[in-house]
């Protein structure tokens, strides 16, 4: 067990991860805290990625780790335990939007001034940020595909597996990015590539 907990926390750990998985999901306190050691960075980057700003990451960041109390039993491990985090720090991430969206309603609903996020908008000449904040109003199918193949350097094989549909449709919504990327910054499609 401390020879597990010992390993570098740089590589992803794969044969590790499942075997701290298995001993968390047992209740081991220690094997639980060498998971969210060797993985919060990750969680807080793929977190960041899609919600575009420190605060809302951290929330989501947060809640995943809440979540990952109860749910590490529930890991099998079919698939690597990278691949299962990252799905689950996405669904927190949708989560999260699903209920910002809900509070939004409810203060128009109540003619409440709505909530201001803190965040300025895109500075124009910044390309990289306003490519990102684009890439984050596509529809959530093809901006998850985008953000893990382009933001966490997946494989289309990758990204399918945590998405959990064939790799055609990642590419797909790749492909539907660049052209849907395109027309929102207002750039030829050969900009996107």
């Amino acid at each position: 067990m401390m020879a597990l907990m010992r390993e570098e926390t740089t590589g992803t750990g794969g044969d590790d991860d499942r075997a701290l998985a298995a001993l968390a999901g047992q209740g081991d306190r220690a094997a639980f805290a060498a998971l969210l050691d060797r993985h919060y960075r990750r969680i807080h980057r793929v977190a960041l990625r899609w919600t575009g700003n420190v605060p809302d990451a951290e929330d989501v960041a947060q809640a995943v780790c809440i979540k990952l109390a109860s749910a590490i039993g529930s890991f099998r491990g079919e698939a690597a335990f990278t691949t299962w985090l990252t799905r689950l720090t996405i669904n927190a991430v949708q989560d999260h939007h699903r209920a910002r969206a809900r509070e939004m309603r409810r203060a128009e609903a109540y003619a409440v001034q709505a909530l201001v996020d803190g965040q300025a908008a895109p500075d124009p000449e910044d390309k990289t940020k306003a490519l990102w904040a684009a890439v984050r109003q596509l529809p959530h199918k093809t901006r998850d595909a985008v953000l893990l193949v382009y933001g966490e350097e997946m494989s289309h094989a990758q990204a399918a597996q945590v998405l959990g549909c064939r790799e055609a449709t990642v590419s797909w919504h790749v492909h539907d990015a660049k052209k849907r990327l395109a027309v929102l910054l207002g750039q030829s499609g050969d900009e996107c590539s």
